[in-house]
């Protein structure tokens, strides 16, 4: 069993007690004036002499213990902390308390290299103000240029530094300075001095302030290291942070992979897009994430990956479970670090589904009204009413409809119907018309609104003569039990142009007697007959072909109205 070490205050005290009792018996010798032998009057000096020896050796012994238990104290507590100045503080207290300094200061190099210093504290643990902080330059500058630790016991006689300014100025008298090192790398110095007393710096604090150094140099890189990457981690946090906002601000789905096709990141509208939460995408396999599409993804990837070329615009129409049929749009583009290598794909996806349905439906609106309407129609003002203008009508019909309709199973004659109003609309569009409206097996258009034409008459009679040409070509297509003939009625005049009917249901019609006239005409011409009005002719007779008609007389009109058969173009 090891024995209990004896601690230097238990063998100072016993080294006392035998001094103490030398003492005694030396003084009885003198006091009853006892004559010893010469040689044991020799050994009881020799004996007080080893004790004195002794207890020098242990008092440096004892200081030696209490600095090292001190050190091992101070090495805890400046490594208690990764807080720079809370580490530079504690520091240079323990500095002063260690070495019964007056001032202590502790210098670092900043970015530019220069030795600033840091941290200045004195005797009573309290922060040095800016007008108390000189220090001798000379003392400092000799250990940055050595490297090595400087005491002096009295620096105003010190032959060293005789006729320095900054000491005789300062009244610097005990100077203390080691270096401060890391790996052997000069990164600031300790300075301690007494401005008072001389004297108080050895050897022994030299070599105490230099092994603290070691540790506080340790202590005090960690420190720094720790602020640095604490700076660091709140740039990259912030950084992260931004971008987490600008992602989560995007109307496009961002999705990214990794080199095995995990998805690293998804943003909140591509968690919209795919109908899934983040948990379910982030880290899951992009076939299973993206399940499905994957058929039809797994091959533009495999590109993307063996080109290291971006595929733009991929439309992909499909099914999803939870929201039926969509419509959408992928770019794939190599995912590249820093140095241009490729580490992944990254993904950006768009929803087209009510795009594409919007489209649909105007399409679909484009075939009811006549585009030149819809470009006209803002739809952040619509208002009910409209405005007078001059205007060529005209109205075709499809004659012996009624009775063909008889004999024929509703699908088939919806579907002759349609052959024949497509060649009348066709030919309207054809000629920049507006189609008002479709009115069972007749339509009726007009020319020079919205959209103004100089020569909206002659518009007219081309597109009369149009569907002229486009029935006898489905005659050709269509069976004989299915040639219907046609009828031709065109107007000219004035009416009022706009929005008819209520917020709810809107329609952009034309309304004036000139509309009815020209439906009264189409009515009363024979069967595959175009007639316009003599208005009408008037605009026109130098470029048409035409014969008087007998006047007409139409409901609405107290006298009766001339007309033309119009024959063809001159």
């Amino acid at each position: 069993m090891t024995p209990e070490p004896t601690s230097p205050k238990i063998v100072q005290d016993e080294l006392l007690t035998l001094s103490i009792k030398t003492e005694k018996i030396r003084a009885e010798i003198e006091a009853n004036k006892l004559k010893l032998p010469k040689n044991a009057a020799d050994e009881l000096a020799g004996l007080q002499t080893n004790l004195d020896q002794i207890g020098v050796k242990l008092a440096d012994f004892q200081r030696e213990h209490s600095n090292m238990l001190a050190l091992a104290d101070v090495g805890q507590a400046i490594n208690s902390s990764l807080e720079l100045d809370e580490v530079l503080r504690i520091v240079m207290d323990n500095i002063v308390r260690l070495t019964h300094a007056e001032r202590g200061f502790l210098m670092l190099r900043d970015d530019q290299g220069e030795m600033i210093i840091r941290m200045g504290r004195n005797w009573e643990m309290e922060s040095i103000n800016s007008s108390e902080k000189n220090v001798s330059r000379t003392v400092v500058q000799r250990v940055i240029d050595t490297g090595e630790a400087i005491v002096t016991t009295n620096a105003q006689e010190d032959q060293r530094f005789v006729g320095q300014e900054s000491i005789v100025a300062f009244n610097l008298r005990s100077i203390l300075c080691v270096p401060l090192k890391v790996k052997n790398e000069l990164i600031g110095v300790i300075y301690a001095d007494n401005r008072i007393r001389t004297g108080i710096f050895a050897e022994t604090e030299r070599d105490l302030l230099a092994t603290f150094a070691n540790q506080a140099a340790v202590a005090i890189e960690n420190a720094r290291l720790f602020s640095s990457l604490k700076h660091t981690l709140e740039e990259v946090t912030a950084l992260k942070n931004l971008m987490d906002n600008v992602f989560a601000s995007i109307a496009s789905g961002v999705i990214t992979t990794d080199v095995k096709n995990l998805v690293t990141l998804a943003n909140k509208a591509a968690e919209t897009i795919l109908g899934s939460a983040s948990i379910d995408i982030i880290g899951h396999h992009l076939n299973e994430a993206l399940a499905s599409v994957s058929n039809e993804l797994e091959p533009r990837l495999t590109e993307v990956r063996e080109t290291d070329k971006a595929i733009v615009d991929l439309e992909i129409s499909h099914i999803l479970p939870n929201r039926g049929s969509v419509d959408w749009r992928l770019n794939l583009s190599p995912l590249k670090d820093a140095g241009q290598k490729t580490q992944g794909v990254a993904i950006v996806l768009d929803d087209l589904t009510e795009r594409k349905k919007l489209e649909a439906q105007r399409r679909l609106f484009e075939r009811m009204v006549s585009p030149a309407v819809i470009q006209q129609l803002d739809p952040n003002s619509l208002q009910l009413g409209g405005k007078r203008v001059d205007i060529t009508v005209l109205f075709a019909d499809i004659r012996g409809f009624t009775t063909y309709s008889e004999s024929l199973a509703p699908e088939k004659l919806v579907s002759i119907l349609n052959r024949y109003l497509a060649a009348m609309a066709e030919a309207v569009l054809a000629q920049e018309g507006t189609i008002d409206k479709f009115m069972g097996d007749a339509i009726m258009a007009w020319f020079n609104a919205p959209v103004p034409q100089p020569d909206h008459t002659l518009r007219a009679v081309k597109t009369a003569l149009a569907i002229r040409d486009s029935v006898e070509n489905l005659y050709k297509e269509l069976p004989a039990d299915s040639h219907l003939s046609f009828g031709v009625g065109i107007h000219y005049g004035d009416a009022v142009l706009g929005l008819i009917g209520t917020e709810k249901r809107l329609e952009y019609t034309a309304i004036s007697d000139s509309v009815n006239t020209a439906k009264r005409i189409q009515e009363n011409s024979a069967k595959n007959q175009i007639l316009m009005s003599k208005d009408a002719y008037e605009r026109v007779k130098k470029n048409i072909e035409a014969k008087p008609h007998a006047d007409m007389s139409v409901k609405g009109k107290t006298q009766p109205i001339g007309v033309y058969e119009v024959l063809g173009l001159k």
